[in-house]
C-alpha cells in the first residue's frame, strides 16, 4: 500500500489537482489500483453542476492518468524530483455513469505496452464495482 505521503513524493500534483488519495495494490510493470474519495467539498462541484454535483469526466480521466503515472514511476524507480509522466494521448474514452459526492473511485490501470520511456495503459474508474469511465492512455516519462 502507498499512502498519501508517498504519493506526494512521486507526483508533482497538489491540492486541488491531486486526484489520488491512496494506492491499495501495485504490481510494478503490470497494474495499479488506487482510490479517489469524492467529497462534496471538491472545488469543481460549485460550478459542475449547481444543485446536481457531478464530477467532470476530464477529471476522472486525469485521476486515471495520475494512477498510471504512479505505476510507471514506481516501476522504473523514478519517483524522484524532476521526473514527470506527461500525456501523449487519450483514446477510446467512455463515460458510463456519473460520479457524485460520496462515491469512491477505484482507479484500475494496467500496462498495455512499454518501451523506452513510452507507456500505454488500459484504464477503468469504477464505483461500487460498476465501470464509470474507461479509457486508453499513453504517456511518456520526461525530465530529471
Amino acid at each position: 500500500m502507498i499512502d498519501i505521503q508517498q504519493i506526494l513524493s512521486c507526483l508533482p500534483h497538489r491540492y486541488p489537482f491531486l486526484l489520488v488519495d491512496r494506492v491499495v495494490d501495485l504490481v510494478p510493470g503490470d497494474r495499479i489500483e488506487a482510490l479517489k474519495n469524492v467529497t462534496v467539498n471538491e472545488p469543481f462541484f460549485t460550478g459542475h453542476f449547481p444543485g446536481r454535483p457531478i464530477m467532470p469526466g476530464v477529471l476522472i480521466v486525469e485521476a486515471l492518468a495520475q494512477a498510471g503515472g504512479i505505476l510507471a514511476l514506481q516501476t522504473t524507480q523514478e519517483c524522484v524530483e524532476g521526473k514527470l509522466m506527461l500525456f501523449r494521448g487519450i483514446d477510446r474514452v467512455r463515460f458510463r455513469r456519473p460520479v457524485v459526492p460520496g462515491d469512491q473511485l477505484r482507479l484500475h490501470v494496467r500496462v498495455e505496452k512499454r518501451r523506452q520511456g513510452f507507456w500505454s495503459f488500459n484504464a477503468e474508474a469504477r464505483v461500487d464495482g460498476e465501470v464509470a469511465t474507461a479509457a486508453h492512455l499513453s504517456a511518456v516519462i520526461t525530465g530529471g
